[in-house]
């Protein structure tokens, strides 16, 4: 489950369009930031995504990707030419092609390698959906199969693209949107596949061409309702629609953090599914956000704050820019399995956070903000004062390395204070952490 949103510089406090997104993955399912550079290719040539073989650009763009370690694609990232795209798995009535294809996360870093322009990875992403199809397990160590959906930005423009199989249907976004595991688009959009109404009528989904809405006649009723997509997506929308006008870096973070309850407690429920999402007894809450970013979408050179690690509420937003991506030390790639990388080392603090949420959270939550805030503030006077590449990537290494020493503090904090067990909430982590040799 997940959650993507977009202010477009419409809704913005300064006209420049804002990004968000939370990855949510199983729990032990490492993700990182990673950078790729523009490349060239022999003309012909073939590129291996997760499952299987496409052919290759000859030319594809750089890319900063926050990305589940064992795929190759990626849940979201940002261009050199300030693209930015997230995706977010859709349940349909036409069940997903479990035989491997391309994943919707594929079709993501695709977009990204080969497109400038939101409408040009649109079209990147409907090109290869027709030509390969969508298809294959979707994640590590466990079994879900999909289909997907898109926000795709810039600075000036922005879209949404949603998929069922080799259907699609995409619009284009005056102000404010977000998506969460659901079909959004109802009659409404600007372009669509040739037969996407004429094969719901053909298979009884809808009952004519007249009455036809996409989001209704398509959408599944299990895992949409279970996973509390719409949900999610009507309170994002909501703080999107509250805020227009008025969307922040910082209000942005702090949309990606909500928790529906002001005394929030991940032990107390096995069926609660919030936008900062916490994973628990299954077979509800069996993910977590394992990655967040948010991407402030200036024409002229992006920003761009991402965790690499779990839970933005008990993470660090942290800034980079694209053309000093290649001088970043982002430390290595995680696994499956407890290891040096980020991911695994902010595990320890997420992880002993949840074992007493209410109390535990308090420790460093102020310390978080603040950090945070002067990450933010002094990213923003850098990038405003045209600093040059070096002295930019050299803050966000910084930055780094200022978030594993505080969060390495904040656990000796949080340790001292005494946890709590509930019988379901905690089996369910004993056997995630078992899987994942840490102990916590």
């Amino acid at each position: 489950m997940c959650d993507t949103l977009i202010a477009t510089k419409l809704a913005t406090t300064n006209n420049i369009a804002i990004f968000g997104k939370n990855s949510d993955r199983p729990p032990n399912e490492g993700q990182h930031i990673a950078y790729f550079p523009a490349a060239k290719h022999n003309p012909g040539s073939s590129l291996k995504c997760t499952y299987i073989e496409i052919p290759q650009a000859e030319h594809t763009h750089a890319v900063l990707l926050s990305k589940p370690f064992w795929m190759w694609g990626a849940e979201m990232g940002v261009n050199e030419h300030g693209l930015v795209i997230g995706n977010e798995a859709v349940f349909s009535k036409v069940p997903a092609n479990k035989t491997p294809a391309l994943l919707g996360m594929d079709m993501l870093r695709a977009a990204l390698e080969r497109a400038v322009t939101p409408r040009e990875a649109v079209q990147v992403i409907i090109d290869l959906l027709e030509k390969f199809g969508q298809g294959g397990n979707c994640t590590f160590g466990e079994e879900l199969y999909y289909h997907n959906s898109f926000i795709l930005a810039n600075a000036d423009d922005a879209w949404v693209l949603e998929t069922v199989d080799k259907q699609w249907a995409a619009k284009q976004i005056k102000d404010v949107y977000s998506i969460s595991n659901c079909l959004t688009i109802k009659d409404q959009w600007d372009i669509a596949s040739p037969d996407l109404v004429e094969m719901a009528v053909k298979k009884g989904f809808a009952k004519s061409k007249q009455s036809f809405d996409l989001a209704r006649d398509y959408s599944d009723f299990l895992f949409t309702n279970f996973g509390k997509g719409r949900n999610r997506r009507a309170t994002t929308f909501a703080v999107l629609g509250e805020q227009k006008g008025r969307v922040s870096i910082e209000s942005m973070m702090g949309t990606l953090r909500h928790h529906n309850d002001e005394h929030f407690d991940p032990q107390t429920s096995i069926t609660q599914v919030d936008v900062c999402m916490h994973a628990g007894f299954g077979p509800i809450r069996v993910s977590q956000s394992t990655a967040s970013m948010v991407v402030y979408l200036d024409k002229n050179n992006p920003l761009i704050f991402a965790t690499g690690t779990s839970a933005p509420c008990t993470s660090i937003f942290k800034p980079f820019w694209m053309d000093a991506a290649s001088s970043l030390n982002l430390g290595p790639a995680p696994a499956h399995q407890a290891d040096s990388s980020h991911y695994w080392i902010h595990e320890k603090l997420h992880r002993a956070t949840l074992l007493n949420y209410p109390e535990r959270i308090k420790a460093y939550a102020a310390d978080r903000d603040a950090l945070e805030l002067r990450f933010t503030q002094e990213a923003l006077k850098l990038h405003n004062a045209h600093a040059s590449a070096k002295d930019r990537a050299d803050f966000s290494n910084q930055c780094i390395a200022e978030s594993l020493a505080a969060e390495a503090e904040w656990l000796k904090r949080v340790e001292r204070i005494p946890a709590r067990e509930k019988f379901l909430h905690t089996n369910a982590w004993r056997t995630f952490n078992k899987k994942a040799k840490i102990s916590v």
